[in-house]
């Protein structure tokens, strides 16, 4: 089988752009900036290539899941390496307690499967599906880990991050969680945003537009990023789309939801944050952009 169904059918919509084509050649995206004695960059440190954003509800704290490393903003703003790993983080979702679940390749090459920090990145364990699955989004919702393992091409559950339940096979890069109900699931595929009411079971096929990332907040802000950076919220749960804005930066690299209102996202140039909606938005983070690994 192809080892990465879902790229394969998103390139010829150009939703492959978004995906950052990190690879597990073993590239670890380094920079080249010196560290420091703790395993911090150092000053200069440039982040690309993002694939995941969360916000740590206590103190408001940004994390950004890049090709190197996941990093948050230091006192003056500039990126700092989260714990010492620089492996290249795909999926990534904030849960609670400083618990954060995350997939991707270590720099020696190969897969992760799903991996869980508790706290707050600085180390990661092993849970399950090592050497076997890349999880492309993980999605935390009504207790349970759902994830799209791009490797098999499979929509897949775990309610303890060891078990899971295997889904519908379907070519997808994004996938959203109902917040009110753990049956429904959003996909976005290359026909448009697909949905399954089963748990992932059965989806029906995508319905445009066309979007790159989602992100379920509350039941009525469901918000989605189109391959030109364009903004979109829906109140009725994707049956109908309104366009709120255009993130800053061109093509979108990551997007979440933290509130009905509170929207983070990730482009070429930056991490954006916007409080009111998706209407206006300031930048948290600089982002270098560079070519695809």
């Amino acid at each position: 089988m192809n080892k990465r169904p879902a790229a394969v059918a998103i390139t010829a919509l150009a939703l492959a752009l978004t995906l950052a084509a990190c690879s597990d050649s073993g590239d670890s995206g380094d920079s080249g900036d010196s560290e420091d004695s703790t395993g911090k960059s150092a000053a200069g440190t440039t982040v690309s290539h993002i694939h995941g954003l969360g916000l740590d509800p206590a103190d408001q704290r940004l994390y950004v899941a890049t090709h190197e490393g996941v990093y948050t903003p230091d006192a003056k703003g500039k990126p700092e390496l989260v714990g010492d790993s620089k492996d290249d983080f795909m999926g990534f979702t904030l849960a609670d307690d400083k618990t954060f679940y995350a997939s991707g390749h270590p720099t020696s090459g190969g897969n992760k499967g799903l991996i869980r920090s508790t706290d707050a990145g600085k180390t990661w364990k092993s849970l399950s599906l090592s050497g076997e699955s890349d999880f492309h989004a993980l999605d935390f919702a009504h207790g349970t880990v759902y994830g799209y393992d791009s490797t098999n091409g499979l929509v897949r559950t775990t309610k303890d991050g060891v078990s899971w339940k295997d889904g519908a096979r379907l070519e997808a890069l994004d996938i959203a969680v109902s917040p009110t109900d753990p049956g429904v699931i959003l996909a976005t595929t290359a026909e448009g945003v697909a949905r399954s009411s089963d748990g992932g079971k059965t989806f029906t096929q995508g319905q445009k537009p066309v979007m790159a990332f989602l992100s379920w907040s509350t039941k009525d802000a469901l918000y989605g990023i189109d391959t030109s950076g364009g903004l979109n919220r829906s109140t009725d749960g994707g049956t109908t789309w309104k366009k709120v804005s255009t993130v800053p930066g061109g093509q979108p690299q990551a997007l979440t939801a933290v509130a009905a209102e509170h929207v983070l996202a990730a482009t070429q140039t930056g991490v954006f944050e916007s409080k009111d909606g998706g209407k206006t938005f300031e930048e948290r983070l600089a982002v270098t952009s560079s070519g695809g690994h």
